[in-house]
């Protein structure tokens, strides 16, 4: 009686046995799944979306970006020999030698009177992150003028910095005081020792109102007994991820003879301006 009892619970026991693990099973595939989808939600979560590329796919003509033939015949005037054909070959200009005009591109022009050479170049640097997950193509740009900042030995604007000069400011000349009390002094008045003022030098600073960040390097060369002091001006300024590099020189033939500071910037400081207008186009 006894094995009876037992061969009948034996099939019981079994059938529990199965549920029992089929239960088992049930919640650990449940479990399984659980975790598997919490893991890559926050694997996908921790993902930062990569920035967006530059403003700037491709660079204008170098040759004709702002530089139109009335600007440049002011910038740089020519000999009266030359014949029309000649004048038209010399505002042209001379694009330089790119092996990727989508990221690099440049011009050059060259004018010569009896009394002077004037120089010009423009150049356009495109700048590209390869990892934008890392930094966008603006960062990368900025990166670039920082160092051409540094390099110029400017000081790198913030909330206090104010324009630095590295070029010496000419001394103001010395006004006598006015013999009447309460009289205004006399502007213009000579310096006791009667010797003209001298020009005033603008100086190599940070400037505003051009792109997103500019600087502008007035350099004057040396002066020598018979030669002639030369200056060039040269504005670097960035838009989005587009770095602009403007070079305009004035070399005096006849020594004693110095270009004019305000001249000069006005004059590369209108064809910089030029230039943003055709990028923002």
């Amino acid at each position: 009686m006894q094995r009876k009892a037992v061969r009948r619970a034996l099939p019981g026991i079994a059938m529990l046995t199965v549920l029992v693990a089929g239960a088992a099973g049930l919640t650990g595939c449940t479990g399984g799944s659980g975790t598997g989808s919490t893991s890559d939600s926050k694997a996908g979560g921790n993902q930062a979306a990569p920035a967006q590329p530059g403003k700037y796919r491709i660079l204008p003509a170098p040759c004709k970006a702002g530089a139109d033939s009335k600007r440049l015949k002011v910038m740089l005037p020519v000999a009266e020999s030359l014949t029309p054909e000649q004048r038209d070959q010399l505002y042209a200009g001379t694009a330089d030698a790119s092996y990727d005009g989508d990221r690099r591109v440049g011009c050059r022009w060259t004018a010569q009177t009896p009394e002077e050479t004037r120089l010009l170049s423009v150049g356009f640097e495109r700048v590209v992150s390869y990892d934008r997950a890392v930094a966008s193509d603006d960062d990368k740009a900025r990166q670039v003028y920082v160092r051409q900042l540094t390099a110029a030995k400017l000081p790198f604007p913030g909330p206090t910095a104010s324009p630095t000069q590295t070029t010496p400011t000419a001394p103001t000349p010395t006004v006598p005081a006015a013999t009447t009390p309460g009289a205004p002094p006399a502007s213009g008045s000579p310096s006791p020792s009667g010797s003209p003022s001298a020009p005033v030098e603008l100086g190599s600073r940070v400037i505003d109102g051009l792109g997103n960040e500019a600087f502008i390097e007035d350099k004057l060369s040396p002066a020598g007994a018979t030669a002639a002091q030369s200056r060039t001006v040269r504005i670097v300024f960035r838009t989005s991820n587009v770095i602009v590099t403007l070079e305009y020189s004035v070399q005096p033939a006849l020594p004693g003879t110095v270009p004019s500071s305000a001249e000069t910037q006005d004059r590369a400081r209108q064809l910089a301006q030029a230039l943003v207008e055709r990028l923002n186009e």
